[in-house]
C-alpha cells in the first residue's frame, strides 16, 4: 500500500482547497484521502448536504474530477445509473474502456436514513461502485437534527436534552452490518484519523469488482460541540474506546484491523464523550447511570465483533 508521501506526490489531487467547510470539519479529509488513494479515472456523485453545499457553489468547485450533485436521498441510485451507462457505452463501442471508478458520497442522514432504500437497491443489483458514508452523527447541514446514526443520549435539535428526556433515546444504527447483509464483496468501517487504514481500505475496495461500502466516522465541531483542533483526535479516541472499531468484511468474513484492548490502549467511552458538548449533560449529577449504560452497550458490541472476527479467523 502507498505511503502518505506517495499519495500526495504521485498524482494531481482530485479534491482541492477553497471549499467553505467549517474549520475542523471531518469530511474534507475523507474526500481528499479517498481520492488520493485512487489512481484510475474517477466519477464522483455527492448527495445534497455539507458535501455539495460547501464544495460546489457556482461558479466555484473543489472537484478536479467529474462531480454530479443529486438529491439528498439518491446518491447511490445516481451513481449506479452512471456506472450502468458507462458499461453500456463500452459494450456498444461508443466509449473506450479506461478502468473508470465510480464513487458515491453521502452523509449519515442521506445514507442511514432517507438514502438507505436507493443504497440497498444499488448494492442488491450488483453495480460496480464504491459508496462511502461520512458519518457525523446527525443532519448537520440542516440544523443538527437527529439521524439513525446519532448515538444514544446525544443532544440534537430534534431530540433535545430536557428535564425528562436525556437526548436521543435510541441506539445508533449499525449500518456496516446492514450492508454486510446485502452479501456484497467488501464492507469496511474506518476513520480519517487513521489515514493508512482509510486509504488501504479504499485501495482494496476499488480493486474489487462489484458493489463496495465504507463508512467513515467524521467529527463535526458544530454539531458535536468540540474544539476544531480536536477533529483528528476525536475519531482516534472513538476507536480507542471501542465505540467505533476499525474492521472490514470481505466476502462475508470479518477481520479486525485494530485492537486497542490487546495493545493495552482501550479507554473508557466516557473519555471520548466528555470532549463533546452534545454529551455534557451526562457528566452532571445523575448522569452516572446513563454513562454506565453506554459503556455496557459499547462493551457488548465490541465483544460481539471480536467473536465474529475470531470465528472467521479460525475458518481460514
Amino acid at each position: 500500500m502507498a505511503t502518505l508521501k506517495e499519495l500526495a506526490t504521485t498524482q494531481a489531487e482530485k479534491f482541492v482547497g477553497g471549499h467553505t467547510s467549517c474549520a475542523g470539519c471531518g469530511y474534507p479529509n475523507i474526500f481528499r484521502l479517498t481520492l488520493a488513494a485512487i489512481k484510475d479515472p474517477v466519477v464522483v456523485v455527492g448527495a445534497t448536504g455539507c458535501c455539495e453545499v460547501n464544495t460546489s457553489i457556482f461558479p466555484y468547485t473543489s472537484w478536479k474530477a467529474p462531480f454530479l450533485h443529486n438529491a439528498f436521498e439518491n446518491s447511490a441510485a445516481t451513481c449506479s445509473g452512471v456506472e450502468a451507462a458507462y458499461y453500456s457505452m463500452v459494450k456498444s463501442g461508443k466509449l473506450a474502456a479506461n478502468n473508470t471508478r465510480f464513487i458515491a458520497f453521502g452523509g449519515d442522514g442521506g445514507t442511514y436514513d432517507i438514502g438507505l432504500q436507493s443504497l440497498s437497491g444499488a448494492l442488491e443489483r450488483g453495480h460496480d461502485m464504491l459508496y462511502i458514508c461520512y458519518d457525523n452523527g446527525a443532519y448537520m447541514n440542516t440544523g443538527i437534527q437527529r439521524s439513525g446514526a446519532t448515538p444514544r443520549y446525544a443532544n440534537t435539535t430534534t431530540a433535545p436534552v430536557g428535564k425528562v428526556v436525556p437526548g436521543k433515546m435510541q441506539k445508533k444504527k449499525d449500518l456496516a452490518k446492514i450492508m454486510v447483509g446485502h452479501n456484497v464483496p467488501y464492507v469496511a468501517q474506518t476513520i480519517a484519523g487513521n489515514w493508512k487504514d482509510l486509504t488501504n481500505k479504499v485501495e482494496k475496495a476499488t480493486a474489487i469488482r462489484g458493489p463496495k461500502f465504507i463508512v467513515v466516522l467524521a467529527a463535526c465541531p458544530l454539531g458535536w460541540q468540540t474544539k476544531t483542533q480536536d477533529t483528528v483526535r476525536l475519531t482516534q479516541l472513538a476507536v480507542e474506546s471501542c465505540f467505533w472499531p476499525l474492521y472490514e468484511v470481505e466476502n462475508g468474513k470479518y477481520k479486525l484491523n485494530d485492537n486497542p484492548e490487546a495493545k493495552g490502549k482501550k479507554i473508557p467511552v466516557a473519555d471520548w464523550l466528555k470532549m463533546q458538548g452534545r454529551f455534557k449533560h451526562l457528566f452532571k449529577p445523575g448522569g452516572e447511570k446513563l454513562l454506565a449504560e453506554i459503556q455496557a452497550e459499547v462493551d457488548k458490541d465490541w465483544n460481539d465483533l471480536k467473536a465474529l472476527c475470531e470465528f472467521h479467523s479460525k475458518q481460514e
